[in-house]
């Protein structure tokens, strides 16, 4: 039995919805979407939430209004929920939710973007340093369980040149750092997480991408990055059987300027 989960940074959802995220969540075969930068009040989720059929939802909305914002669905009632990852800063920031299914624990990130030689990249740096830990802990608790983890969402942060197409001007951005590109190679290598979708394309030179700017002609032109991931436990990653991007045919059917990035695991987890 096939189950699929699909993360999306809506880049707001009601302004989402009123471009096709309703349709899109209407027609997904997704039994789990996670959503980043959901930029809603309480009520206002609610409000769309209201408007969807057979999903329940964790919603972490950030204290400062108009600002970040991360969901996960579910078809599938959960067993549990947990808003942040224990962090006396940013558990309040609407950047972390998680929720426990039988044998799987999902979780919605929305990693901070940075700016060099700013605030934000200081911000971005102790929350990378804080969740490199909750990242280590979740995987060593779930094991004790016998759960899987898939840590779904918006991570900032292009891994492999593969990962942005001008990739040579960007070395010196924000999210193309050495140093940031170093530590997601942390999360992968010690503490054994799979890039599902890297899995499944790692022969590409480029792409496939999840984000391309409301700039000039970037999506038209392919001039993207690739920040949005579904790092899953490596018993998880085994059982993925397919993973894509699901790049919006023309510029105008754009609900986001990310697309949603698709998986699809051969689970027996419960999900089904």
């Amino acid at each position: 039995m096939q189950s699929i989960v699909t993360t999306a940074n809506v880049n707001g959802i009601r302004a989402a919805a009123k471009k096709g995220f309703l349709e899109w969540i209407d027609a997904t075969e997704s039994e789990v979407v996670c959503l980043q930068e959901v930029r809603a009040e309480t009520d206002q989720f609610a409000d769309v939430l209201a408007r969807l059929d057979g999903w329940h939802a964790v919603w972490a909305p950030a204290a400062a209004k108009g600002r970040a914002g991360v969901a996960v669905l579910s078809r599938r009632a959960p067993e549990a929920t947990r808003i942040g990852f224990g962090s006396a800063e940013f558990d309040v920031s609407g950047r972390y939710a998680e929720l426990d299914l039988p044998g799987l624990t999902v979780a919605s990130l929305y990693l901070p973007s940075g700016e060099v030689g700013t605030d934000r990249q200081d911000e971005k740096e102790r929350f990378m340093a804080e969740f490199l830990v909750h990242l280590g802990e979740l995987r060593a608790r779930a094991a004790a369980d016998g759960r899987e983890v898939l840590v779904c969402g918006d991570w900032n942060i292009a891994h492999r040149e593969a990962d942005l197409r001008n990739w040579k001007a960007n070395q010196k951005k924000a999210g193309f750092l050495p140093e940031e590109r170093a530590w997601l190679s942390r999360v992968l290598d010690e503490h054994g997480y799979v890039d599902v979708l890297r899995q499944h394309h790692a022969d590409v030179a480029e792409g496939p991408y999840s984000w391309w700017s409301y700039r000039g002609r970037a999506f038209d032109n392919d001039a993207g990055w690739r920040i949005d991931y579904q790092m899953a436990t490596p018993g998880l990653a085994a059982r993925c059987t397919a993973a894509r991007v699901e790049r919006a045919a023309t510029h105008a059917e754009r609900w986001s300027d990310h697309a949603p990035v698709t998986a699809v695991f051969d689970l027996g987890l419960g999900l089904d």
